[in-house]
């Protein structure tokens, strides 16, 4: 727990960075193809198209802030911060355009044995009856996904649910088959899957070390906070009973064969759940390979959705988090904090993209039933229908998607400095509870951006 002047302290942070991120602040000038800020007494300049970082003079970045629009232009193409557009205007016009699948993720189980509080599957069932997907739905969606996967040779095969484990025969049989053809077809496959973990067994740990699984672990806290939020469902009606004892005992054999596999935990932040730094702390010790943590921006009923000064709170823990991470870089040492060092990536990388992920373009999900949808979030629901894997993908309705979700199409994003880092936000949640973040994404990448400065200093990005 943090003490009271670090929650204080932590409080101080995540204000600062929600004010200095914001489109309009002193340091932000009203160009959105700009993002002038200042760390450290320095000044920097990030160019939005294409994401690049510039040193700047602190006389050169007074100018830019007090220029009129048309000023900035100048003093842009002036000092070569004005890069040639890398994100097209509009996408995918024609179908011979549209990406091929390359990942795709199998409702292999739409059940669950845990009623979360806010499950944005309905506890499981995506609001059906509950039901396994059948061997030869598993294996059609193979088909499906190394047909269109031989173009780049590589795709990524995801197992989610409800609880996948709860159809743990036909997940194997799928993966031993997936494996064998994707071996044929010399297209190299990996595969995930996403797991409450209370039905892991030894026998499954040797099965994803074996075939080198990236398992992703859901697990929302230390055991007060999980349990309140994740109880096993009750079989005789009674009182809901805690799950993080049957889940920390029952993934121990996971770590004990991390070598091809990686284990992750997925903490999902709600408002009962806002103590990152120890969290992480506690999930690093027992051994997982990376921790990240996910707002909780939209549940089916409402119930446990992060609001703006709840999203204020969790900025300061991740800087908390972050800044713990960014000591341990500079002394040498590994700190899987997953939220900064994938950010730190995509800095490095000069990211820039339309889209916030591959939803409805290289990435669909099936469903039990063997329908098509933009992603795992949009199972049963008609607005990320794709398709089905008798039809095949509604190219028509793809296209439509591709061209609607764009960045470039997207209200506030047009006007703003984060827009080719964040790609819009996900999908799912914005079509259902609208832009509801940004100020805290804003603020996450702002610091992120800091640390990325920081670092590179003193050589410890890597």
């Amino acid at each position: 727990m943090l003490t009271e002047s670090e929650q204080l302290f932590a409080r101080a942070r995540a204000a600062e960075f929600w004010q200095k991120a914001k489109p309009g602040h002193v340091n932000s000038p009203g160009n959105p193809d700009l993002h002038v800020f200042s760390s450290a007494e320095r000044w920097h300049a990030f160019a939005v198209n294409g994401s690049q970082l510039f040193d700047v003079s602190e006389a050169l970045a007074h100018r830019l802030v007090t220029a009129d629009p048309a000023e900035q232009l100048q003093l842009m193409h002036q000092f070569g911060l004005d890069l040639q557009p890398q994100i097209a205007e509009r996408e995918y016009q024609d179908a011979q355009t549209l990406p091929r699948l390359h990942a795709l993720s199998l409702a292999i189980a739409q059940k669950c044995n845990l009623a979360c509080t806010y499950c944005y599957a309905e506890q499981g069932s995506f609001g059906e009856r509950p039901q396994n997907m059948s061997l030869s739905t598993a294996m059609s969606a193979v088909d499906l996904l190394l047909q269109q996967a031989q173009a780049s040779g590589k795709a990524n095969l995801a197992f989610l649910g409800g609880e996948p484990l709860a159809n743990r025969a036909d997940l194997r049989a799928c993966t031993e088959y997936a494996a064998a053809r994707a071996h044929a077809l010399g297209v190299a496959l990996s595969f995930s899957i996403t797991s409450n973990g209370t039905l892991m067994t030894a026998d499954d740990a040797d099965f994803f070390e074996r075939f080198a699984f990236a398992v992703t672990i859901s697990l929302d806290g230390s055991k007060q906070e999980h349990d309140q939020l994740r109880p096993l469902k009750s079989k005789s009606g009674g009182d809901l009973r805690g799950s993080f004892e049957r889940i920390v005992e029952r993934i121990k054999p996971l770590f004990a064969l991390q070598r091809r596999m990686q284990v992750t935990a997925r903490v999902t932040v709600t408002p009962h759940n806002q103590q990152l730094p120890e969290v992480l702390e506690e999930f690093i010790a027992m051994g997982f390979h990376s921790v990240g943590f996910s707002p909780m921006l939209r549940s089916p009923t409402g119930r446990d959705e992060l609001h703006a000064d709840q999203l204020q709170a969790l900025l300061g823990q991740m800087i908390a988090c972050g800044e713990r991470t960014e000591a341990m870089m500079v002394a040498g040492k590994r700190y899987p904090f997953a939220n900064l060092l994938n950010a730190l990536k995509e800095i490095g990388k000069g990211t820039h993209r339309p889209y916030p992920c591959g939803a409805g373009a290289g990435y669909m999900a099936v469903s039990a039933s063997g329908d098509l949808s933009a992603c795992h979030r949009f199972v049963g629901d008609p607005i990320g229908n794709m398709g089905s894997l008798t039809a095949g993908i509604d190219i028509a309705t793809q296209q439509r998607w591709m061209q609607q979700r764009h960045v470039h199409t997207q209200s506030p994003c047009t006007q703003c400095w984060a827009r080719y880092l964040c790609g819009g936000g996900c999908h799912h949640e914005v079509i259902a509870r609208g832009r509801t973040a940004c100020d805290y994404i804003r603020g996450w990448l702002q610091y992120c951006l800091e640390a990325y400065l920081r670092l590179s200093e003193r050589g410890a990005t890597s």
